[in-house]
């Protein structure tokens, strides 16, 4: 064996055109892994038994219209006992394949830009991240939901072991915890763009960013430790099995390996971008970069490359020209370099670089622990306060300048070579072409070589600059009720099931249930004496005349009294809604009309759609008095409101049109500590559910069970709990979709503690009915 903290070159793999984005090991074959890259394909390698210890590519897959930035294994399942191969890319698409054919067993569309990560959970969830500011989950190739609310595009997500438990990182700086679909924490800390993420246990996990630094997290949203010794941009990770040891790659050129929460070793390589990294399943550690090459490094004696590879390693990386504005080297003043006697003193640190003057060259050497001996990493061009002649080598050309520049928040990245004496719009021209982008950023990218060339001599380095895509420094990282009343049925604990015996039967009683509940009993006397009460010391704009009075007085009669001879009128109908425009503080009363007023036919088609945007103000109208904040009456009589509409079908058709609105405003409620708002709540949940039975909107069932999920994370009263349960049993009833996403979403152990419930029994016993309908 090497020594611990001595990994080597075990091999290079070519086969890829262009840079390799994203590695995974994969379960099948042993010891095999998958690539994916630029040039628009993955490939699935394995291990073989030559001399040299390389891989074989087994497969390859095509089916994206552009390059591919990232990819992920689906654990195996019954239907696919192989598992199956995720990747996402350019052309907004993700693909999912087996190892049978090259094409895509199904491609799942619905990001709006490039998707550059993905992770997979457990019952075949998938989870991706898209420049278009979104993540979104995945089961049985649908969208079960798109979760919201970064500013930027999605760089990392992972799937967390505990069930539920969902992590995004962002090029807005942040990280994001979801739960059942909802955005539980923000994570702040990183100063530019958040690249990677890893988990690291069920309590922890670990990210990278574009601000050159590694942090170790709480799931509790604490950062427990900073990891400094990259240079430049970090934009992979990877864990070891024992969970604590590390590595990660970036735009510094390197693979660093960090064990015990110290950088233990530096691996530099000959291209500028290393994209990714993975780890094998024998420990070994593998790496695709910007040449379109993978290598493979071990720690095990048995698999270092033969000694004449090494020194070609070696050879091919002192050849290598170093550009000092990628901040990895700092300022060069050559005047004041040492010379080569300046190696003999050995190095502090594995990574430690040093730079000699070499006539009139600058050459960089990398310490090594593991050799002993200073390792040459190549010839420093264009230093800072350089004088010289020197220029940068592109493409077998020679340039004062190579900017590097980023598309869409950070990649990928394109080259952009510039001659102080070259027009910086035709420059600006051709790279444009050349590269297939819009013709729209000509003005941005010629000022941009013009303001970062401005005054500078040949051979002299570009300026600490803006990217004009993305506006960040590329090379300076961190630049920068009680009432009831339903009717005989569970949900009143009356009638048919009051009886003890006769739960005692296999029957299911709870779920499906696809009648809406509704909140009926009302005291029209109370209501009026309070309206009136009101009426009298409000404001003289608001104030009602006698007659308005009685005209609502009327209204609230003839829908209270289904054998009234007297039916509702335009007129009354029009004041009950522009009464329901009263102050905050003394409206709810008015609420309380309009709660009973749309189980009514009449009613119901009239505000509810009897003029389509008609029904959208009254839906806007009531979740403006749902905000956390309001008043707790006008949230509990507006959740009312909403329920009583699935009375009339008008209303169910508004509200199923309107359901990503109300019921996100819906569960911003379950944090407010109201029984009489929980159970309003819950009721809402079970009457999407309810009317959602059957259908295949499954994104819509998805947010029904985010939503119940995160109620029975505050809700107490057990009422209100039932009702949540019976909404959850609707769902995912005949619907093995639904069912593998409440499964994956952690609700069998949320629920779990509801069984044992006995008062009331209703709860207990739905909640068994639950869990075994997701068995």
């Amino acid at each position: 064996m090497a020594s611990p903290n001595s990994y080597k070159l075990s091999c290079s793999i070519p086969g890829h055109e262009m840079d390799v984005r994203g590695l995974a090991a994969a379960f099948f074959p042993d010891g095999a892994f998958t690539s994916v890259s630029r040039d628009r394909t993955g490939r699935v390698w394995v291990p073989n038994s030559s001399p040299d210890r390389g891989f074989t590519e087994m497969h390859c897959m095509t089916g994206h219209e552009n390059f591919v930035s990232c990819v992920c294994i689906i654990a195996p399942s019954d239907t696919y006992p192989r598992g199956l191969i995720a990747t996402g890319g350019n052309d907004h698409n993700i693909c999912v394949f087996t190892l049978d054919q090259p094409q895509p067993l199904f491609t799942l569309k619905g990001h709006k830009n490039t998707v550059c990560a993905l992770s997979s959970g457990k019952f075949g969830t998938l989870l991706s991240g898209s420049w278009d500011t979104t993540a979104k989950v995945w089961l049985n190739e649908k969208c079960m939901m798109t979760l919201q609310g970064h500013t930027a595009a999605v760089w990392a997500v992972v799937i967390l072991p505990e069930q539920g438990l969902m992590l995004s990182g962002s090029a807005d700086k942040t990280i994001k915890l979801w739960k059942a679909g909802r955005c539980e924490k923000t994570f702040t800390g990183h100063e530019d763009c958040v690249r990677g993420l890893v988990v690291v246990s069920d309590l922890e996990f670990l990210s990278c960013s574009n601000d050159a630094t590694i942090r170790r997290w709480l799931v509790t949203g604490e950062c427990v430790q900073v990891y400094y010794s990259h240079t430049n941009y970090i934009y992979s990770l990877a864990v070891f099995p024992n969970g604590q040891d590390f590595v990660s790659t970036g735009e510094d050129r390197t693979l660093r390996i960090w064990k015990q929460g110290d950088c233990q070793q530096t691996i530099r390589l000959p291209a500028q971008s290393v994209w990714c990294c993975c780890i094998l399943p024998n420990g070994d550690i593998a790496v695709g970069a910007s040449d379109g090459l993978i290598r493979v490094f071990t720690e095990v004696e048995d698999r270092i490359a033969s000694p004449q590879d090494l020194q070609a390693f070696e050879d091919e990386l002192s050849k290598t020209t170093i550009d000092p504005k990628t901040g990895d080297l700092g300022d060069i003043k050559m005047e004041d370099l040492p010379g080569r006697e300046h190696l003999e003193e050995p190095g502090n640190r594995d990574g430690q670089t040093r730079l000699i003057k070499e006539g009139q060259n600058v050459e960089a050497y990398q310490w090594s622990v593991a050799d002993s001996r200073w390792m040459k990493i190549g010839d420093v061009v264009g230093g800072s306060n350089q004088q010289t002649s020197k220029k940068v080598n592109y493409e077998g050309k020679e340039y004062d300048f190579v900017f590097t520049i980023d598309i869409n928040e950070g990649g990928p990245s394109m080259k952009l070579p510039y001659n102080v004496t070259d027009d910086p719009w035709l420059t600006a021209h051709n790279f444009l072409q050349k590269n297939e982008l819009s013709p729209m950023f000509l003005d941005q990218v010629a000022n941009f070589i013009i303001e970062n060339t401005k005054g500078h001599t040949l051979g002299a380095a570009a300026p600490s600059a803006a990217d004009p895509f993305t506006g960040s420094g590329r090379y300076i990282p961190g630049a920068a009720d009680n009432r009831a009343g339903f009717g005989a049925d569970p949900f009143t604990g009356e009638g048919a099931y009051s009886s003890a015996a006769s739960r005692q039967t296999s029957t299911n009683i709870y779920f499906p249930k696809t009648d809406g509940v509704t909140f009926e009993q009302a005291n029209a006397t109370q209501i009026m004496a309070k309206l009136k009460e009101l009426n009298g010391g409000a404001p003289g704009e608001y104030r009602l005349s006698e007659e308005v009075l009685e005209s609502l007085e009327k209204l609230l009669v003839s829908v209270c009294n289904p054998c009234a001879t007297e039916q509702p009128t335009t007129e009354q109908i029009s004041l009950l809604w522009k009464t329901s425009h009263w102050p905050e503080d003394i409206v709810f009363p008015v609420l309380d009309i309009l709660r009973l007023a749309v189980r009514h036919p009449q009613v119901n088609d009239s505000l509810c759609g009897g003029d389509a945007d008609d029904g959208v103000a009254l839906c806007n109208h009531l979740l403006s008095l749902m905000k956390p904040q309001g008043r707790p009456a006008n949230q509990m009589l507006a959740l009312r409101t909403l329920c009583n509409c699935f009375s009339g079908w008008r209303g169910r058709a508004l509200l199923l049109a309107q359901r990503e609105a109300v019921l996100s405003h819906a569960a911003d409620l379950c944090s407010v500590c109201n029984k009489n708002i929980h159970i309003a709540l819950a009721t809402l949940v079970l009457n999407y559910a309810g009317s959602l039975h059957g259908q295949p909107d499954l994104e819509a069932k998805a947010q029904c069970l985010s939503v119940a999920s995160a109620a029975l994370e505050s809700v107490q009263d057990k009422e209100a709990v039932f009702r949540l349960l019976v909404a959850l049993g609707t769902t995912v009833a005949s619907d093995q979709t639904a069912q593998d996403l409440a499964k994956s979403l952690g609700v069998m152990s949320q629920i779990a503690k509801y069984t044992s419930v006995t008062d009331p029994a209703k709860v207990g016993e739905c909640c068994q009915l639950v869990l075994k309908e997701l068995q």
